[in-house]
């Protein structure tokens, strides 16, 4: 069953919803008081996996001693990615499987896995038990003015030497927990009472683990080393990832992974209850969940399908989320939303259309704007109905032949947070803008291409043309960009995009009831070109500022990712006019950003998240950490204050009153949601295209001649 016809994008995120371990698996994977021992079933699959990746996979590897090296070094990030359960010895111990995973992977042996994983076991219990027993002592037992301090930043820190330093490891770990939450207002009995909570239902969670549990890590370790996407998907993570696809899962439609002890929003499903609320943003971390305001469960160090089920609910039901927002300058900074479960459904949003007036020295032009959510199409109902359907193409071309009764004089295609889908829909929409000629190339594993083609030579629409994305435009947001920019047929204006240039397709493993599947990664889309847009994405013609951190988002932010690569470009005709104006364009775009107080607020946004994210020592001194806390929200209201001075609007006195006016406009976003918003990118986009206009005009180009 391949993929393809569904958005890449949307369904690797959904596959990562499901997927137990992804990341730092630390505090999430389970244990038993038993010694776990691998069965004769997993085994067999684990010779089919092996066999499924060499025989369909685009990247080839050799399964030798390098590969067996880099499968330890994933099944240890896997288990222990923050460093904070085993002890060197440990990792000493493991040196022996260096040089062995590979063969011993041939040979169906799982013995290392288990091994390795029985001890994580034991070390996840020890240090949940003593940090237990530190917090039964109470808050007040820590001192808090000492100038102690605490790497968060693994890579940045060694692994204890022995029980002695693991055991300051936890004490400091806790310590740091204790004040981020006093830092978020709770009170030290609060504290107690929640942390003690929080470690008793780990350690709860360390002795229901399993074979499969254990088996599952270990195989995505190694699936890990091909592609990010590429995932063994367990018999449970299989009828899940069935109920995800069927977009019929009564929820939030929110995309989710385990991100150390937290659980990270990925992506927001298109027209579902998360991206309508417009509360819930990508990379923002999930900390606590509740059925009312009052009783919010705290998740933290939860496995991510035991919070994938708390959120889950009955449509028309509420769900309350507390979270770290990705903005957040420090974990401190918590808030708590509200979001009314409903079906999720791709199509619950249509494109639609809008008309900004834009000034312009020759008079006021009329832009059309074209919001295209998702490419959608009801592939039963075409079949029988035909023009009756819905489908982007269908919707867009609807749009476009109103908006030219209109007069416009420019359009603009808006891909902000697109994450793709149907295939088919990208190729036809393209049909729309160009003449004939190739839309995208598929290299499949086995070395074959093949050239999808827009064969109606009929153009719907061939004016001044502008194509907004940003870095959650993926997938087919990305062909249709891709394209366009190839042709020269319109402007790319935005963020880098995604960088999903990756087809996978679900192998069946066992015939029997078991239902394990491999997904694998077997072809890559590549522009006309011959440029894929893999791992690089595309690069906008205007780039704006954004405050999505490419190293959090996006397929470059993924470990093993495959590279960007080239193949023989399409044979196709570029639009020449349009590169000779670029350098104008960005020239005159720049001089008008200068002075935009909204991409000035921006790229002072920019610069104070990233110096608070560079301290990744971080002070366990509660006056320190207090004062550092204020400074933040002192930067961010003057930050605030400056943007909203040069609108002349009336600035904030305190934080305080900074907090309740955002609150109060997300309640009103999401109380407009479904109406299209000009906001401050579409209308210098507006002036982009308008710019182009004037550039383009016969008595513009004799001057320049």
């Amino acid at each position: 069953m391949t993929l393809i016809k569904t958005s890449s994008f949307r369904t690797l995120a959904t596959a990562i919803l499901t997927l137990l371990v992804l990341g730092s698996a630390q505090a999430s994977i389970p244990a038993n008081d038993e010694i776990l021992k691998p069965t004769r079933a997993q085994a067999i699959t684990s010779v089919r996996i092996l066999d499924g990746v060499n025989r369909y996979h685009m990247r080839r590897h050799e399964l030798d001693d390098a590969l067996s090296s880099e499968f330890l070094d994933n099944y240890l990030e896997s288990l222990d990615g923050g460093k904070a359960y085993f002890t060197a010895s440990d990792i000493a111990g493991f040196e022996r499987y260096r040089a062995q995973l590979d063969d011993a992977l041939q040979h169906s042996n799982l013995q290392p896995a288990f091994e390795i994983f029985n001890l994580y076991q034991q070390r996840i219990s020890e240090r949940l038990e003593y940090s237990i027993d530190l917090l039964s002592k109470g808050v007040s037992s820590f001192d808090f003015t000492k100038d102690e301090t605490l790497e968060r930043d693994a890579k940045k820190s060694h692994w204890a030497k022995n029980r002695k330093e693991l055991d300051d490891l936890s004490r400091r770990r806790l310590k740091d927990t204790i004040i981020t939450m006093r830092l978020m207002g709770k009170t030290d009995e609060e504290i107690e009472e929640t942390l003690d909570r929080r470690f008793r239902n780990q350690l709860n969670r360390v002795k229901q683990a399993n074979s499969e549990d254990a088996f599952e890590i270990y195989m995505n370790a190694f699936t890990q080393i091909y592609d990010p996407h590429t995932q063994y998907f367990s018999p449970k993570v299989s009828e899940n990832f069935d109920i995800n696809m069927s977009l019929q899962l009564e929820g939030i439609g929110a995309v989710l992974q385990s991100d150390d002890e937290y659980t990270k929003v990925v992506s927001l499903v298109t027209g579902g209850p998360a991206e309508k609320g417009q509360q819930l943003k990508e990379a923002d971390r999930i900390i606590g969940v509740g059925q009312s305001r009052s009783e919010i469960i705290d998740v933290v160090g939860w496995r991510l399908d035991e919070v994938v089920q708390r959120i889950r609910g009955k449509k028309d039901t509420m769900v309350f989320l507390e979270i770290i927002p990705s903005d957040a300058k420090s974990d401190a900074h918590t808030k708590v939303i509200s979001i009314k479960r409903d079906t999720v459904n791709l199509e619950d949003r249509a494109a639609q259309s809008e008309i900004m007036e834009i000034d312009a020295p020759s008079g006021k032009k009329k832009i059309g704007v074209i919001n295209v959510p998702t490419f959608y199409a009801n592939l039963e109902c075409l079949k029988n109905a035909g023009s009756q359907c819905r489908s982007t193409t269908i919707d867009v071309a609807n749009l476009i032949e109103d908006l030219k009764l209109q007069q416009i004089d420019g359009l603009v295609i808006d891909l902000r947070n697109n994450g793709g889908g149907s295939l088919t829909e990208v190729n036809q929409l393209l049909g729309l803008f160009i003449k004939t000629g190739p839309t995208v190339q598929i290299k499949s594993f086995n070395g074959s291409i093949e050239v999808l083609e827009d064969n109606d030579p009929d153009v719907l629409y061939d004016g001044p043309l502008a194509v907004m994305v940003n870095r959650l435009s993926a997938s087919a947001s990305e062909i249709f960009a891709g394209a366009i920019q190839d042709y020269q047929r319109g402007i790319i204006v935005g963020d880098r995009t995604f960088g999903k240039g990756t087809v996978q397709s679900l192998q069946p493993l066992n015939y029997g009831a078991r239902g394990d599947r491999l997904k694998v990664t077997m072809a890559k889309f590549y522009r006309v070109s011959g440029v894929s847009n893999q791992h690089a994405g595309i690069v906008p013609d205007i780039e704006f500022p954004s405050l999505i951190d490419h190293e959090e988002i996006g397929e470059s932010s993924l470990p093993h990712a495959l590279p960007s690569d080239q193949i023989r470009p399409a044979r196709y005709h570029r639009n020449p006019i349009l590169e000779t104006s670029l350098t104008y364009l960005r020239t005159a775009h720049e001089e008008r950003a200068s002075h935009n107080p909204e991409f000035q607020y921006i790229k002072d946004q920019m610069a104070s998240i990233e110096t608070a994210r560079s301290k990744t020592n971080v002070s366990l001194n509660w006056n320190e950490r207090k004062q550092e806390k204020k400074v933040l929200e002192t930067r961010r209201l003057s930050i605030e204050n400056k943007r909203r001075e040069a609108l002349g609007d009336k600035p904030f006195k305190t934080y305080e009153e900074l907090q309740e006016s955002l609150e109060t406009k997300s309640e009103q976003a999401a109380a407009k949601h479904g109406e299209m918003e000009i906001d401050y990118e579409l209308k210098e986009t507006g002036h982009i295209l308008t710019d182009y206009i004037a550039v383009q005009s016969p008595r513009t180009r004799m001057a320049q001649h």
